[in-house]
This record gives C-alpha cells, structure tokens and sequence, in this order.
C-alpha cells in the first residue's frame, strides 16, 4: 500500500508539472505532447524520470535538453542610464568683491540623495546697473549638503567700480 501511494503521488506531481507547463516555452509546449499518467512504471521514485515520460523530462528526437523545474525571475542590474537625474541646487551670495576681497563667495546647497556638480553664475554690476561681466564656476557638494565657492572677479575689470554681484538662485545640475 505504501509503494502505490508513492506511485501514485509520483504519477499525480508529473501529471501537475507536464499540464502547468513549468518552465517550458512556448515552443517546447508546442513541440512535446503530455504523457497520460498510466503510463509510468510502478518502480520508479516520485519525482525521477521514466522511460515513458520521455517528452515530460525534454527528450525529443533523441536529443536530451533540460527545462528548469521553476521559471527563474529576472533580477535588476545596476545601470548608470537608470540613475534619475540631479534636481537643481540653490544658490545664495554671501559675500560680493569688493577692494578689500576680490573674491565673491557662494553658498550652494545640493537638495540630492547623491554628490552633484552644480554651476553657478554670478552677474557684477557697476553703480548703474550695468552689466560688467558676468563668471560661471562650478562646485561639488555632498548629497543633502551645502558648500561654498569662492569665485574671483580679476577679469571682471576695476573690482572697484562693482557696485553690487547678484547671483543666479538656481545652481544647475551638471552631474
């Protein structure tokens, strides 16, 4: 009684896999045609092959292929192309050029998970409003950080004639 009830739960697990099509393909479906569960021997272990169950084990035409028992899940590799994309940073003055420091210091924070290069531009003005020149730097800041940069203004002309340095408050995402 105990050899036909593991026969029989042999029969019944081959039975379940051949008409779930575990792990076969389309093509493989199409090619191999399910055994009927008479058809395996009374000697054989639960789960192995028999010589009946020739398509149920990939055997066709005499060439022997294996089907794997569990379809396998595809796993996420890592992509540079998958990263989002940097938000922009902000940038604040907190020091224009003057005679004393001809540098202009930058405050940028970096809103990001992950390190980022942001640029910065920054606008001298002379008493009248006019447009001097402008500089552009860039600067990397840690992820959910702020650093500072400190811009000269040497090609900006007379620093004594800047009257006043405003700065872009968007520090554009370079990478």
């Amino acid at each position: 009684m105990i050899k036909r009830a593991h026969m029989t739960a042999g029969v019944v697990l081959a039975a379940v896999i051949v008409l779930s099509g575990c792990g076969a393909t389309k093509s493989d479906k199409a090619k191999s045609t399910p055994q009927p569960a008479s058809t395996a021997r009374s000697g054989s272990a639960v789960g192995a092959p028999s010589a009946d169950s020739a398509s149920s084990t990939g055997e066709s035409g005499g060439k022997q292929s294996s089907r794997p028992t569990a379809p396998s899940t595809p796993t996420a590799s890592p992509s540079v192309a998958a990263a989002r994309p940097l938000k922009d940073g902000t940038a604040v003055l907190t020091h224009c050029a003057d005679t004393d420091d001809p540098y202009a210091t930058v405050a940028v924070r970096n809103p990001n998970g992950r390190q980022g290069l942001f640029a910065v531009r920054i606008s001298y003005k002379n008493a009248n409003g006019f447009t001097m020149t402008e500089t552009y730097d860039e600067v990397s800041v840690p992820a959910k950080s702020k650093a500072k940069v400190r811009v000269a203004v040497a090609s900006a002309g007379p620093v004594d004639e800047i009257a006043r340095c405003e700065v872009n408050p968007r520090a554009a995402a370079v990478r």
